[in-house]
């Protein structure tokens, strides 16, 4: 990996793959980067919860040009293959070239390169001295994953820019203008738990192989929910099998596509053959329906030793209801952009822990209203279920700006550069140019990058090509500006 073009960049990524940084675990990353800055003489900024601003001075000639801020996030997603023993706050990711010279990607882990290549990118331009460009900051955020805190922090007055160029995008030949707002909606039951019955035998049900991914940008692909899939099994189990639910869990995390899921039932030792053949039945079921979605749709039970207790009756019905009530998927088109969603919702996670069952939802439009409608329906299906309902996290959307200057020039740049059309779009993934233009009015912002695929799943990649490319074209555009 450190053998491709660009050299300086590639470097600087391998040094990110080797520094633990999934949301959350911010210290360590943040160190690194604000001592990056300093060891090249730049004045870096490390602000209270660990953003870092990092400036360069103009190269000769162009001190009176107004400042252009590069700009992206530390932290990474952690997903991983359920076979795979790693762990993301102390191992590094083992990163390398696929056989075929075209991507890179890792050993059963997320990769990193969202947002690992555009950090890269901003540092080999940081650290390059023939590099050309305006007054230069470099601002990188943290925990942009799990809410976009680290932009959400930011103070005005801060960046001293007028220009920013976001490096966070997934599809080279894209430019983003606009992207989707977002809210967390958290459903808790509480419930005390009872005795299994006596003769009572317990399985664990495991649903798995789902392809997953991010839940902004592949939520149109109409991939598999393993939470919504185990619960639609676990609707029948319950009204037709006299099964019992103990505990479950799925998910992992707010925006990425459930993968896996497991629950843990009781049924009465009789019923045993009938209900494995039910399992068989629904994993038959499920590979039916998802053929030419998914490839390797997993519903599985094993006999394990049998728990002392389980859900109340009714507090298990009212989960799988409201579960199976619970919207996923697409909700809404733009009109205008038929090709592009407007409003979707993210059955994220569900857990069991210390006699409570917590619930995740992501919501996202780009309508403030439709958000708001979506929102209401989520909270209307777990309440009426006798959860506790909670919103947090809601970050902004960011309004396209068809007429903006950076974007003009760049499409200029593209089109003389590789003989074609960049495409405009908005995406429905949320970027902090939405948080940035509400602290920041009358940013000029567009967001773009190489081709990542499979970003927030194990399958993540990146494509050489377009990364050089992609750093062609920050450069270009640097001189521009």
């Amino acid at each position: 990996m450190r053998n491709q073009e660009p050299k300086a960049l590639w470097n600087h990524f391998y040094s990110l793959t080797q520094i633990p940084r999934p949301s959350g675990k911010k210290k360590e990353i943040s160190d690194f980067l604000a001592d990056f800055g300093r060891s090249l003489g730049l004045e870096t900024i490390q602000d209270e919860i660990g953003n870092v601003i990092i400036r360069k001075p103009a190269s000769a000639g162009m001190e009176d040009h107004p400042g252009v801020i590069l700009q992206g996030h530390m932290d990474m997603v952690p997903q991983k293959n359920s076979d795979k023993v790693f762990d993301f706050e102390k191992d590094p990711i083992c990163a390398y070239v696929e056989d075929n010279g075209e991507w890179v990607t890792a050993d059963g882990t997320t990769l990193g390169a969202d947002n690992g290549i555009g950090v890269a990118t901003a540092m080999a331009i940081l650290a390059d001295k023939n590099a050309v460009h305006p007054p230069l900051e470099a601002f990188f955020t943290v925990d942009e994953e799990t809410g976009m805190y680290g932009a959400n922090d930011l103070k005005g007055g801060v960046l001293k820019g007028n220009t920013l160029l976001n490096l966070d995008s997934e599809v080279w030949g894209e430019y983003n203008i606009g992207c989707a707002g977002g809210v967390d909606t958290t459903a808790k039951f509480d419930f005390e738990p009872v005795e299994v019955e006596e003769g009572d035998i317990a399985l664990r049900i495991v649903l798995k192989g789902c392809k997953g991914g991010h839940s902004g940008c592949d939520i149109h692909l109409q991939r598999a929910n393993a939470i919504k899939l185990l619960f639609r099994f676990l609707k029948t189990a319950v009204a037709e099998y006299e099964a019992r639910l103990a505990c479950v869990n799925g998910g992992s995390l707010r925006n990425a596509i459930p993968r896996e899921a497991e629950c843990i039932v009781t049924i009465p030792a009789d019923g045993k053959e009938e209900f494995l053949q039910l399992v068989d039945d629904f994993e038959d079921l499920f590979i039916r329906e998802y053929d030419g979605v998914e490839d390797n749709i997993s519903l599985t039970a094993e006999e394990i030793e049998c728990p002392k207790t389980e859900m109340p009756e009714d507090i298990q019905d009212f989960l799988i209801h409201s579960v199976c009530v619970c919207p996923h998927g697409v909700f809404r088109m733009i009109p205008e952009m038929p090709d592009i969603v407007e409003t979707s919702n993210n059955l994220s996670t569900v857990k069991t822990e210390d006699n409570k069952i917590t619930v995740l939802c992501l919501t996202r439009s780009s309508v403030e209203s439709r958000k708001e409608e979506l929102k209401q329906m989520i909270q209307s299906a777990f309440s009426m279920a006798g959860a506790e309902v909670e919103f947090s996290g809601a970050y902004p959307g960011w309004k396209p700006n068809v007429h903006s200057r950076v974007l003009t020039l760049m499409k200029e740049i593209y089109e003389r550069e590789f003989k074609s059309e960049p495409r405009v779009v908005t995406i429905h993934a949320g970027l902090e140019c939405g948080i940035i233009g509400r602290n920041y009015p009358g940013m000029d912002m567009i967001s773009f990058g190489p081709t990542i695929e499979h970003p927030h799943s194990p399958d993540e990649r990146v494509n050489i090509k377009t990364v050089q490319d992609f750093y062609h074209l920050v450069l270009e555009t640097l001189k521009a500006l």
